[in-house]
C-alpha cells in the first residue's frame, strides 16, 4: 500500500510540474483528489487492510493528499503570477505620450436657432411658456375657432389617441391655456414639438418644432404685429432684412397673413437659395379672431391681440443654409460638428 501511494504521489507531482496551463491543474486535482480519484480509490480499499494497520494507512493517504495539494497550490500561484505579469506588461501606459482631449458634443442647429429666437423675444418682453404635447381635441381645434367639420381635423393630418385626445398639431393650443388664466396683458411665445401625418422628405416630417407667439393687450393693432415681426427678422437674419406680408387665411386669426423675408443670401436680387424670387417665406400670423377671445371670456372690444407661428426647423434651415430637413434628425456627427 505504501508503494502504491508513493507511486501515486510521484506521478501526480510529475504531471503538476509538466503542466503548462492553469486549466490543466484542475484536471489533475480531479484525477487524484476527486470523489472518483486515485486517493479515493485507495481509501475505498481500506476494507482489505488489517484493522491494526488502518490508522497508519489512513495517515499515509492524508500525507499524500497534503503533498499533492501543496504542489497544486504552488503551481497555481506560479501560473497566476506569470499571468499577472503578462497582463501588466501588456497594459503598460507610456506616461510620456501626449494626453487625449475628450471629444466634446455640439449643440444641435435646432437648439441654437431656438436659443437665438428666445433671446430675441425675451428682449422684447415676452415670456417663454410650455404646454402638453398630448392634448385635448378642444384645445387643439375648437378653442381656436376650428369647428368639428374643418379639414384640419381630418385623421389623415392628425394623430388621434382617442376621439377626444390627440398629439397636438400646433403649439397654438398653449395660447388657450394661457388665456384661460385671465392674467392680462399677455406677451408669450410657446416653443415645442408638434405632430402631423406628413410624409418624410426634404421639407416635411411627422414630428417637428413650432414656436407660437401671442400678444393680447389694449389698443393692439396690425401695425404692432408688423413691427414685432420686422424686428425679429432683423435680429435673426441681419439688419438689412426686409419683411413682406401677403394675405392668407387662418381660422383663429382675422385678418391673417403669411410673412416673407428678403433673401439674406442675395439681398433680394434672386438666387438659387430663394429660387430666384428674392423672398423667403418664414411664418404665418394675424390678429386674434374676436370669437377666440370671446370663448376665453376676454372682451374683444376692450382687448385685441395678434398671434404668429414659426417653424423652428425652417429658421434653422435658412439660418445655416441647409437644404434638407432630414439632416437635422439623422444625428450624423460629421454634420453636427459643423455647428
Amino acid at each position: 500500500m505504501k508503494d502504491k501511494l508513493a507511486k501515486i504521489v510521484e506521478d501526480a507531482l510529475a504531471r503538476i510540474e509538466s503542466s503548462e496551463q492553469l486549466d490543466t491543474l484542475n484536471d489533475i486535482r480531479v484525477f487524484y483528489l476527486g470523489k472518483k480519484g486515485e486517493l479515493t480509490s485507495v481509501l475505498k480499499s481500506m476494507k482489505d487492510v488489517l484493522p491494526e494497520d488502518r490508522p497508519k494507512v489512513g495517515q499515509m493517504v492524508n500525507d499524500a493528499r497534503s503533498i499533492i495539494e501543496e504542489k497544486l497550490e504552488e503551481k497555481k500561484t506560479a501560473f497566476e503570477k506569470k499571468l499577472r505579469e503578462e497582463k501588466i506588461k501588456s497594459e503598460t501606459i507610456d506616461v510620456t505620450l501626449p494626453g487625449k482631449l475628450p471629444q466634446m458634443g455640439h449643440r444641435h442647429p435646432n437648439t441654437i436657432a431656438l436659443e437665438d429666437l428666445e433671446r430675441i423675444f425675451i428682449g422684447m418682453g415676452y415670456a417663454v411658456v410650455e404646454g402638453p404635447e398630448v392634448e385635448y381635441d378642444y384645445y387643439n381645434f375648437e378653442a381656436l375657432n376650428i369647428p368639428a367639420n374643418h379639414p384640419a381635423k381630418d385623421e389623415q393630418d392628425t394623430f388621434y389617441i382617442s376621439n377626444d385626445i390627440l398629439l397636438r398639431t400646433q403649439t397654438s393650443s398653449v395660447q388657450v391655456h394661457v388665456m384661460d388664466k385671465k392674467e392680462l396683458p399677455i406677451r408669450m411665445i410657446a416653443p415645442g414639438r408638434v405632430f402631423r401625418a406628413d410624409e418624410v422628405d426634404a421639407t416635411h416630417s411627422p414630428s417637428f418644432n413650432q414656436v407660437e407667439g401671442l400678444v393680447i393687450d389694449k389698443n393692439i393693432t396690425f401695425a404692432d404685429l408688423k413691427g414685432t415681426l420686422a424686428e425679429f427678422a432683423k435680429k435673426m437674419f441681419g439688419e438689412d432684412t426686409q419683411v413682406r406680408f401677403r394675405p392668407h387665411h387662418f381660422p383663429f386669426t382675422e385678418p391673417s397673413a403669411e410673412v416673407d423675408v428678403s433673401c439674406f443670401k442675395c439681398g433680394g436680387k434672386g438666387c438659387r437659395f430663394c429660387k430666384g424670387e428674392g423672398w423667403i417665406e418664414i411664418l404665418g400670423c394675424g390678429m386674434v379672431h374676436p370669437h377666440v377671445l370671446e370663448m376665453r371670456g376676454i372682451d374683444p372690444d376692450e382687448y385685441q391681440g395678434f398671434a404668429f407661428g414659426i417653424g423652428l426647423e425652417r429658421i434653422a434651415l435658412l439660418k445655416y443654409e441647409i437644404d434638407d430637413m432630414r439632416l437635422l434628425y439623422e444625428n450624423d456627427i460629421r454634420f453636427l460638428e459643423q455647428f
